[in-house]
């Protein structure tokens, strides 16, 4: 080594040119003061095949190549001879260890005696537990660290796999999370449909995260259609939703607004209390769906069509309905809970839940941002380059136009 200089060989494996992890790494050394050298790149000839890069890595201090080093391989790459993973105890119950690995929402292996282990469950912001017994790794957040466990800490012995370019469907690919009001909206509505027809035939399940806009605006008769038709495994919303959905099948309005003719109502604005007290008295809504007094509605689909439903409250809630879950770390248990198999998940109108969700989501779940405001449709949208649609637009035009074309076919 010139005196100096310090080095580091790092090896990107896999498509690293389809996840720009490649040019990604290269513009990281740049970026951080160091260079490089590529010594070997081996390009897959086909789709399917992989690649490989071995490059040398060099920096005038040892801390800026450890910087460069440390943000290579959040990025995917792995020192040449890997060191296994580090591990500390918990001591306090909900505290990690000092330097615990903070994860990102990218599919994550660890080394551990002398083999890739994948690490389960995978969301951001979040920590790895390991049993080394069973030889098994998974995520676990502040409320699940419990003194005894071990927990991996610094970046050694960490490997991530950046996503790679669609394979399936080429809407996420030609889009990707750019949000505009002026995109092809009926062209990406049929590509949505068609991921979900894919993933319901792979044995995948579809999350919607709604909010009472759905319901406003008249949307709700299109959202129970594609629960009807087994396009919706999970729901996720508030108490406003309930609420105001209940309140559309009871007064047919919703915040005292006539639902077909957009007239404020004579004392409508009580229909929502009323809509709260007749749930609360029946016991829930599955109680009033099962005695038949609940004859229409999101909820109604949903409960009989065996949706699981996690309906997280807030400070600001009437009520809330029984059903509602009022404690936070409960409402975020259960929504992991239900996220298992989830492959595409439609966001729609509602920012506070679907910043919740999209935290829980790990990277490789196809996500669709739906929001009549341009600043919520970006916030949400911006998970990765291809893994992301938003969609600056009316949620009633969406939702009726998917309705349309995942049961037809046919646009509108």
């Amino acid at each position: 080594m010139t005196e100096g200089r310090h080095t580091a060989r790092l090896v990107l494996q896999g498509h690293i040119i389809d996840s720009m992890m490649l040019p990604q790494v290269m513009d990281v050394v740049m970026d951080l003061g160091g260079n490089f050298t590529i010594e070997e790149l081996k390009v897959g000839q086909h789709k399917t095949d992989t690649s490989i890069c071995r490059m040398e890595v060099y920096a005038d201090s040892p801390e800026v190549l450890d910087r460069i080093v440390q943000r290579a391989r959040s990025l995917g790459a792995t020192a040449e001879h890997e060191q296994p993973v580090r591990l500390d105890t918990v001591t306090h119950e909900g505290v990690f260890p000092e330097g615990f690995y903070s994860t990102s929402n990218l599919p994550t292996e660890i080394l551990i005696d002398g083999r890739w282990v994948g690490v389960e469950n995978i969301e951001m912001d979040a920590a790895i537990a390991v049993d080394r017994k069973a030889g098994h790794a998974s995520c676990i957040v502040f409320q699940d660290a419990k003194p005894g466990m071990e927990v991996v800490i610094g970046h050694q012995g960490v490997r991530v796999t950046p996503l790679e370019r669609s394979r399936h469907t080429e809407i996420f690919s030609f889009m990707g999370s750019e949000v505009s009001a002026e995109k092809p909206k009926k062209v990406l509505i049929a590509g949505i449909a068609d991921e979900m027809r894919h993933v319901r035939e792979s044995g995948g399940r579809i999350l919607v995260v709604a909010g009472p806009a759905v319901v406003h605006t008249g949307a709700g008769v299109y959202l129970s259609r594609l629960i009807e038709l087994g396009f919706v495994q999970v729901l996720f919303a508030g108490n406003a939703l309930a609420v105001h959905d209940v309140e559309s099948a009871l007064f047919g309005t919703a915040l005292g607004v006539n639902i077909e003719s957009g007239l404020a109502i004579e004392h409508g604005h009580e229909h929502h209390m009323r809509a709260i007290n007749r749930v609360r008295a029946a016991g829930g809504l599955r109680q009033m769906v099962r005695s038949g007094a609940l004859k229409s509605g999101v909820m109604k689909s949903a409960i009989e069509h065996d949706v699981e439903i996690v309906l997280a409250g807030s400070v600001r809630d009437d009520g809330p309905l029984p059903d509602v879950i009022t404690e936070m770390v409960e409402a975020q248990r259960r929504m992991r809970a239900a996220l298992h198999d989830v492959r595409i998940a439609l966001m729609l109108s509602t920012m506070l839940h679907s910043i919740a969700t999209g935290n829980m989501l790990p990277a490789g779940v196809r996500t669709v941002c739906v929001d009549i405001n341009p600043a919520v449709v970006t916030k949400l949208a911006d998970r990765g380059s291809w893994q992301s649609i938003g969609l600056v637009t009316d949620v009633e035009s969406f939702l009726r136009e998917l309705a349309l074309v995942v049961e037809t076919g046919r646009h509108g």
